[in-house]
């Protein structure tokens, strides 16, 4: 069964943000929806937004995007040694690289920020600040995998993944994670595009999407009991590659070309 944990995980924020902002640009959605859209659940402000001088709901944001074509919304999923997809330097590559994703439109940058509350009832709660970087008005070099070639290279690292996995073990000592990662096999997960992404791009944002909670989990299991430090290594050894791998799959799928429908 699918691990209960992983399914709670958000999803990246930023890669709703690109595919809803992108399918508005293409006039394939109306804005009235996307801020919902990108948001589900969730509230979602802006810091920093042009023409501004306080934090604005994220629907008050977006008309400082209204004037960009879809392929100047990209999609970018930095890590430690890979920055691809973002400005040489400056404060808005810093943060990116912690956060490890943003938007990078022609001329602003966005990075989610996470904030958690506790109202006078105790009850915890959490807000989304897009915090607005200014960028260089060029384009960047895409350099993106196709879909085509995001779907091979994730299929081929979660089967060595997978097996790496078999051969420690891994099922003794975090069976959900185990369980997880065959249950991404299934075809559908129920994780979508909105409209003008063709097939295949949905294909692998879906997979990729819930395989990318999937290794949130697994960051996140604490050594113990059956788990030394030496098998622990072991563990992130295998799921490296296939954590690159789902980065650059969600990049693709997100950066991928529009059609009409």
């Amino acid at each position: 069964m699918f691990p209960a944990a992983a399914a709670t995980l958000a999803a990246r924020r930023s890669s709703r943000f690109v595919a809803w902002v992108r399918a508005w640009r293409a006039g394939l959605v109306p804005y009235d929806e996307v801020a919902d859209e990108i948001a589900g659940d969730e509230e979602h402000l802006v810091a920093d937004a042009p023409g501004t001088w306080t934090d604005v709901p994220l629907g008050d944001a977006l008309p400082a995007l209204s004037k960009l074509s879809p392929d100047d919304i990209r999609l970018a999923l930095p890590a430690p040694g890979d920055p691809r997809g973002l400005p040489v330097h400056g404060p808005f590559t810093g943060a990116a690289l912690i956060a490890g994703e943003a938007v990078v439109a022609r001329g602003l940058g966005f990075i989610p920020e996470v904030r958690s509350h506790t109202s006078g009832s105790g009850v915890t709660f959490e807000t989304v600040l897009w915090r607005v970087y200014p960028l260089p008005d060029a384009p960047l070099p895409a350099g993106d995998p196709t879909a085509a070639e995001a779907e091979a290279d994730l299929s081929a690292a979660l089967a060595e993944a997978t097996a790496a996995l078999t051969r420690l073990d891994v099922a003794q000592w975090r069976p959900e994670l185990a369980g997880a990662l065959a249950a991404l096999r299934r075809p559908d997960s129920g994780i979508d595009l909105p409209p003008g992404f063709d097939p295949r791009a949905r294909r692998v944002f879906a997979r990729a999407s819930v395989l990318d909670r999937v290794l949130v989990l697994a960051e996140h299991a604490a050594p113990g009991g059956a788990v030394n430090g030496y098998e622990a290594q072991q563990r992130d050894a295998a799921l490296r590659p296939l954590t690159t791998a789902c980065r650059r799959a969600l990049v693709a799928a997100c950066n991928s070309p529009l059609r009409p429908e």
